[in-house]
């Protein structure tokens, strides 16, 4: 009998739904939400708003796109943690409600954890151990992943994460929300060693990135809104060219000290062009088996939470209608 889950994301701004029949992802719908673009960043409350406005045309469009009707779902999965807790419950009660009225098993899916798994979507696949360099809004990790279901983070921002670095430049810098996507774009026309931003020098396999961000800050302080103008993809590559290499010497300490070949990117930042573009030519130069998620499995979708989902079916992982979802949780 095919194992046919609905999974549902709602940890931020973004209502997705996936349906995934034996472990292929045969729908990923997300709507997306533009009312926070007028405030420079996520509100909460009206996140939740909009998710609850959303999320039924939204499982609707992805079960008729898959072609699977409700009564022949064998699970419903949600997004559990971490996120934001309006948003989260929003997701968690709509998916309660169905599996209770459906009467079939619930699965609550760590956010990270599917972030990571959304490289076991399409092949190629890593083998396992596999290091996972996990770099979003929220988070900056390095993952050991020594199966689906077993993995621990190894490294991780003792501060900012990347995806802050990107967006709080782009800030400075006066580009609209979301900004870390336009630093990419204007970094692809500029010269990205025209200007010296400091890498920190943080012990082991940890990242901090606040220092870099005062340093950026500092540094456009001092100049004339008409030289940021004009030097303005110089800037960007120049700061795009420090971050990623603050990701990827990392992940190079962390491949010599586990002796591991295989290596991922995942979460939102791994859309980013220059980041995908260094990690293959790392992987030429030390050797490494590289693997990078489609761009929309990249940035938080539900195709990540049905794989994660599907693994989790198969090890009989299921919660009860008692699961509460929590903002913050353990990897």
């Amino acid at each position: 009998m095919s194992v046919k889950i609905l999974a549902i994301e709602s940890s931020c701004d973004d209502t997705g739904a996936a349906v995934i029949v034996d472990g292929k992802v045969l729908s990923n719908h997300i709507a997306n939400q533009k009312v926070h673009e007028q405030y420079g960043g996520v509100v909460p409350e009206l996140a939740s708003r909009a998710h609850q406005e959303n999320i039924v045309p939204v499982v609707d469009i992805a079960l008729q796109t898959a072609g699977v009707k409700r009564e022949e779902l064998s699970a419903i999965a949600f997004t559990q943690s971490p996120g934001l807790i309006g948003s989260l419950l929003v997701g968690s009660c709509f998916a309660k409600s169905m599996a209770m009225a459906l009467d079939i098993p619930l699965i609550g899916v760590h956010h990270m954890q599917a972030h990571v798994l959304a490289n076991f979507i399409d092949d190629p696949k890593p083998d396992f151990p596999f290091l996972c360099l996990t770099v979003s809004g929220g988070h900056t990790q390095i993952v050991l992943c020594e199966s689906p279901l077993k993995m621990r983070v190894i490294g991780e921002t003792l501060d900012d994460a990347a995806g802050e670095a990107f967006d709080k430049s782009a800030k400075i810098l006066g580009l609209p929300y979301p900004g870390g996507p336009l630093i990419d774009k204007y970094a692809k026309t500029g010269n990205p060693t025209r200007f010296k931003f400091p890498e920190p020098k943080i012990p082991g396999l940890n990242f901090s990135f606040s220092g870099l961000k005062t340093a950026i800050l500092y540094f456009l302080q001092q100049q004339d809104p008409a030289f940021i103008a004009e030097n303005l993809p110089d800037i960007c590559a120049s700061i795009q060219h420090r971050i990623i290499s603050i990701l990827l010497n990392k992940v190079i300490k962390a491949a010599e000290e586990t002796g591991i070949r295989d290596v991922a990117i995942a979460g939102g930042v791994s859309a980013n062009s220059g980041l995908r573009q260094a990690l293959a030519e790392y992987g030429e130069r030390y050797g490494w088996r590289t693997f990078i998620p489609k761009f929309e499995y990249c940035t938080d979708n539900a195709g990540m939470i049905a794989i994660t989902a599907y693994y989790k079916y198969l090890a009989g992982d299921f919660v009860g209608l008692d699961a509460v979802p929590t903002a913050r949780a353990a990897f």
